[in-house]
């Protein structure tokens, strides 16, 4: 009998510490500490809610959720004064007591107070007006191209001002014009000519075509509800994707508090090489050309090399492993040859994924080395004498004919006469 009382007394004290364990820290699902600010906790809020949001195509709504609960127990004073002294429990008590704090129930609502419309990302049947798209260049090195790799970029874009929350008022208060009763447009009308007029529609000169009028405006952005400023995106570069290759950011564009923001459209273009980079962290692969899976590369050789073989190349390849050249003794190089390495082109991507390596193709496309032979200026005495020595010896023991083997006609001698 002791002990089932025992079991009662201390049945709900454990439910407490399990529900205290369970939940998450609403600082740790935001990214921060306790000692973050608003602007900290706005700033975390805005990049959370657009990754995990349930319209795109990585959101995760549980994880939406979350971060939008989590922002609004801590974006309130009197919410994140309980919270800090009594945790989730305390949040629970305060809610039952009736103390709401005032948050938005629908997530969706604080959403659109960030970035405008509805809170859904101009879905088909939302009807909310979409703001116009974006294009950026993203440049990165052919290394990228081949290793894959994610990339930060920073661009400029027009966002809704996180002091008013694109209200535009500094506090709050937004009055509906009296001229155009919210309409932003008033018509007016003329007189043509007597007993003839013409109604014309024009932007409402009282509140500049707004609708609304605000007299405290917000210091941060002047009343406009946006502000231009760099925002950081991360660009995943997938191995072997082409040149151009466009990579979406969903509601990205710049962002208005009247319409859901349009999609950042970035174009993947090849950097040219530079050859100011760190020799350490140079390679050879500086100098590769590539065209569509194929990989181009120029190797020079001596006269001796190409004539004579016996040479050996290690060529560092774009992602750090070694591809070897080389010749025997005896194998000659032509100007201009091209030899084909298989396999060492470019990872082959369809749309999506690498293609792996199976009975439908290779997995990557070819390396071709195009052979370049460079000449002496000129020759010392000695060493020309010494190498017509033996290139005549050579060209009479296989009957070489320069001129006959060219192709080019033999003009027939012809005896010159004397014509005094």
């Amino acid at each position: 009998m002791l002990l089932l009382q025992l079991l009662a007394h201390l049945l709900p004290i454990f439910a407490f510490l399990t529900c205290c364990l369970a939940a998450e820290d609403l600082y740790k699902v935001l990214g921060l500490d306790k000692s973050a600010s608003d602007r900290d906790l706005k700033t975390a809020y805005r990049k959370l809610s657009k990754k995990y949001h349930p319209d795109k195509a990585t959101g995760d709504e549980k994880k939406f959720l979350e971060v939008t609960e989590a922002y609004e127990a801590l974006s309130d004073t009197t919410t994140r004064k309980i919270y800090d002294q009594y945790g989730h429990e305390g949040l629970e008590n305060h809610k039952r007591g009736g103390g709401g704090g005032g948050h938005a129930h629908d997530p969706f609502d604080l959403f659109s107070r960030f970035f405008g419309g509805s809170g859904h990302f101009g879905r088909a049947n939302s009807g909310v007006r979409r703001g116009p798209d974006m294009e950026v260049r993203l440049q990165v090195p052919l290394r990228d191209f081949y290793t894959g790799r994610e990339t930060e970029f920073t661009i400029e874009k027009q966002q809704i001002c996180e002091e008013c929350e694109g209200s535009g008022s500094a506090d709050g208060q937004v009055e509906t014009c009296h001229k155009c009763h919210g309409h932003g447009i008033i018509m007016q009308r003329f007189q043509l000519a007597p007993g003839i007029f013409q109604q014309q529609q024009s932007p409402c000169d009282q509140c500049g075509g707004h609708g609304k009028i605000i007299k405290h405006k917000c210091k941060v952005c002047g009343g406009n509800k946006v502000v231009r400023g760099p925002t950081t995106l991360t660009a995943v570069i997938d191995k072997g994707i082409p040149k151009n290759h466009r990579l979406v950011f969903e509601s990205e564009a710049d962002e208005h508090p009247d319409h859901v923001a349009g999609n950042l459209y970035a174009y993947v273009t090849e950097l040219e090489p530079s050859m100011s980079e760190n020799e350490q962290e140079r390679t050879d692969g500086t100098f590769f050309r590539r065209k569509d899976d194929d990989l181009y590369w120029k190797e020079v050789l001596s006269l001796r090399e190409a004539w004579m073989g016996d040479w050996t190349r290690n060529l560092t390849h774009l992602d750090g492993h070694v591809v070897q050249l080389s010749r025997m003794r005896g194998e000659v190089v032509q100007p201009g040859q091209t030899e084909t390495v298989q396999g060492e082109g470019m990872p082959i991507y369809h749309g999506g994924h690498v293609h792996e390596h199976d009975h439908d193709g290779p997995e990557f496309g070819n390396l071709y080395v195009q052979y370049v032979v460079v000449l002496p200026d000129q020759m010392e005495s000695g060493m020309e004498k010494d190498f017509h020595a033996v290139w005549e010896k050579w060209r009479k023991k296989k009957g070489v004919d320069l001129l006959a083997d060219s192709g080019r006609p033999v003009k027939p001698d012809v005896p010159t006469k004397d014509e005094l």
